[in-house]
């Protein structure tokens, strides 16, 4: 009598409901995590701008107002960012929560902060 091998049709439902629970996830909360790649890009990218140097806190707002527009940041607004210089350079820094429903009553909650100075 030969040994059957393989994995029954139970175990192959369960490990696909699983799988598709850790997609759902995936798709859920790749989204707030991708968009806070992009302002930090764009804040970055307004610290650095030689042209902001010696601007006004409503000329760099309005810079960075242009990027985020640019890179579709919606989480934070211009009026959100904490805007100093240190040693003469600009520092911008934001934070700012965002709620992830994932289904019924059950969300993710994740509280982002950055700084242009690289010092989070």
């Amino acid at each position: 009598m030969k040994l059957q091998r393989g994995i029954s049709l139970n175990t192959l439902m369960l490990g696909g409901a699983a799988l598709a629970l850790l997609a759902l996830l995936a798709m859920k909360v790749a989204p707030p995590w991708m968009e806070y790649g992009n302002l930090v890009k764009a804040v970055k990218g307004t610290a650095s701008d030689a042209g902001l140097k010696t601007a006004t806190v409503t000329q760099v707002r309005a810079a960075f107002g242009r990027r985020a527009d640019m890179d579709d940041v919606k989480s934070v607004t211009p009026q959100d960012l904490d805007i100093t210089k240190e040693g003469g350079e600009l520092v911008i820094s934001f934070k700012y929560e965002k709620k992830v429903p994932l289904f019924a009553n059950v969300s993710l909650v994740f509280d982002f902060e950055g700084s242009s100075s690289g010092k989070e």
